[in-house]
């Protein structure tokens, strides 16, 4: 059977406000969450076969342990009996960086899922998917709908039609976030502001006011993020700078393309060992 090819985009998050800590559970968190057309590469397909093969190969497939997204999201369809025992050979060309902030394992997980949704591999309700993902990964829900969207302090996700348009400067040094340090040593409380479902909160003029409230802790525990926050935002023509998720991506924004790309030049005059890339909002 041949393969089927997936792209699983990486996400930004534009913002990160910390409500507060739930005893024994997940940070309440509210988060404005758009896509990039920057992806690592899916291979699928039905094999005869007694246990799923999956590979990962590419720039940043290096150390992923077997407790990866894939394997607890296949893991989790067999044991409830979804795949109807079948098995997939699946090959991942990791092109997002891993603890980068831009949620490539949990994309990952959603963009098979939504893979074997359209080919009527599996049939669940839309919540059913949900709580399978969240299993997965805490925002792989995320990745059923490439679209702006607003997490709600109650884990609710709201879809924006509205597109940014917007040019992403992304910038990742030679080390990784761990997601679960990072909220440990978060102490920020901050008002819920995404309230109101009428509101533009993907303006231009609302991304640049907006925060990641992981900084702070984030920053602390790797001061060179701090730096390299510092020289973006000395760059001309930069709309704002803000690391994504816990990181350790930090990324420029900008209204152009031509003016992107000048960032990048000059980013990679100073901090030639880093990697890097431009990006469009999809």
């Amino acid at each position: 059977m041949k393969f089927f090819k997936i792209k699983s985009y990486a996400k930004l998050n534009l913002s990160l406000n910390v409500i507060k800590k739930i005893p024994k559970k997940l940070h309440a968190i509210e988060s404005m969450v758009t896509f990039i057309n920057f992806y690592d590469l899916i291979y699928i397909r039905e094999i005869n076969a007694l246990k799923h093969k999956i590979k990962f190969v590419g720039k940043f497939s290096k150390n992923i342990n077997k407790n990866n997204t894939i394997n607890k999201l296949l893991n989790l369809l067999d044991k409830k009996k979804l795949l109807n025992e079948k098995k997939f050979e699946i090959k991942i060309i990791k092109n997002i960086p891993q603890k980068s902030g831009m949620g490539g394992g949990s994309m990952n997980a959603s963009s098979i899922v939504k893979f074997f949704l359209v080919k009527k591999i599996i049939n669940l309700s839309k919540k059913s998917i949900n709580n399978i993902l969240k299993s997965v990964g805490s925002d792989a829900p995320l990745g059923m709908n490439l679209k702006n969207t607003i997490i709600l302090k109650t884990g609710k996700l709201t879809i924006k039609e509205k597109k940014l348009g917007i040019y992403a400067l992304i910038v990742k040094p030679n080390f990784g976030c761990s997601s679960k340090t990072i909220y440990s040593k978060t102490k920020v409380q901050t008002k819920p502001m995404y309230n109101n479902p009428k509101s533009n909160f993907f303006s231009i003029k609302n991304v640049i006011n907006s925060n990641n409230d992981l900084e702070k802790a984030a920053f602390k525990l790797n001061p060179k993020l701090k730096n390299i926050k510092l020289f973006l935002s000395s760059l001309p023509n930069a709309m704002c700078v803000r690391m994504t998720g816990s990181g350790s991506c930090v990324v420029a924004y900008y209204q152009s393309k031509k003016k992107a790309l000048k960032g990048l030049r000059l980013f990679k005059k100073k901090y030639k060992n880093y990697w890097c890339i431009v990006s469009k909002t999809v």
